[in-house]
């Protein structure tokens, strides 16, 4: 992230980006600072934006040969194209683009051994982007407010995150609701937080699995329903279910291997705020205890999907089953 903003501030780019991971907000914010850098935002002659997996890509490469009209960059930008999951003819070509074509390439996941990935990675600057640290987090909320002359401290930015969760366009949302709800008033605290945030899917996701691992089987099932009466599908609950189970088992294995939480984040594809609260959570649960949940929880999925359970009763009777308490 340093290199890119260096580029930025200094107007010294490299020929390529490829900006990837699960914070979009970032992403979005670098590539219109690339785009507002590289080239003029009037110059419209010279610039292209290609998106999907099925663009053009015929036609990005006749852009990409084209030298700039009555300019010094072409720039192109190219989203969420698969090119970096999937074998591309992209990747033969762009070694032989002219030094005027600049590319910028916005993605959520890359495959590193991919032919894209390496092209890139020998002609330009790879950022991957998966959120800021918790006290650069925190940084972030507290200048947002203070430029609107408002206060909150530390300890409640950490009691809004628990609630909200470290989506920075949804914390970005909030803190608008936030200001606009205070008006005048200056200080924002766990009651204005508690009256204006709404909790996230994923954040009584996390505590529906606390209570899971402290075999609080009624909370746990309370916060099921609540997420039904938030018209949650059954089947969208289990995805996120499997999705935190299979994390935890992946930093758990991580810890035990020693890998510094600091590179977790990374390996795992998640927040680096969040790598403590899930390794908190993980001990809640052996291994083989997160080994059999994954096993369950892919079962009771194939029941869903073949008839031979209601989709409502399978992920109810999961919470029930993994809530028990253990003898």
């Amino acid at each position: 992230m340093q290199t890119i903003k260096s580029h930025i501030k200094e107007g010294n780019f490299s020929q390529i980006y490829l900006l990837y991971g699960q914070e979009d907000y970032l992403k979005k914010m670098y590539r219109d600072k690339l785009r507002g850098t590289m080239i003029p935002l009037e110059d419209t002659m010279n610039y292209s934006y290609f998106e999907g997996k099925d663009f053009d890509m015929h036609g990005l490469i006749s852009i990409a040969h084209t030298v700039p009209f009555f300019g010094e960059r072409r720039l192109i930008i190219v989203e969420n194209s698969g090119c970096f999951k999937n074998q591309s003819e992209l990747a033969d070509e762009i070694e032989s683009f002219p030094k005027s074509t600049f590319l910028v390439f916005i993605e959520r996941e890359v495959d590193k051994r991919n032919r894209m990935y390496k092209a890139v990675q020998k002609l330009g600057t790879i950022t991957e982007l998966n959120g800021l640290s918790e006290q650069d987090l925190k940084v972030w909320i507290a200048t947002i407010l203070g430029k609107e002359n408002k206060k909150i401290t530390e300890q409640d930015i950490s009691y809004m995150l628990q609630k909200t969760g470290a989506d920075m366009k949804n914390l970005e949302n909030e803190l608008e609701k936030i200001i606009c709800y205070l008006g005048e008033e200056n200080i924002v605290n766990k009651k204005v937080i508690d009256e204006v945030c709404v909790v996230q899917t994923e954040g009584k996701i996390f505590q529906m699995i606390d209570a899971i691992g402290m075999q609080q089987q009624e909370i746990a099932l309370d916060l099921y329903y609540d997420l039904l009466a938030l018209r949650e599908k059954p089947m969208s609950i289990l995805f996120l279910l499997i999705r935190h189970f299979n994390i935890l088992l992946q930093v758990k294995e991580l810890e035990r291997l020693g890998v510094p939480s600091g590179q977790m984040a990374s390996k795992v594809g998640i927040p680096p705020f969040t790598v403590k609260k899930y390794l908190s959570q993980a001990k809640n649960f052996s291994m083989g205890g997160l080994k059999s949940i994954l096993r369950r929880s892919v079962e009771v999925e194939e029941g869903v999907k073949t008839g031979l359970l209601l989709d409502q009763i399978g992920v109810e009777l999961l919470i029930v089953e993994f809530s028990k308490k253990r003898r």
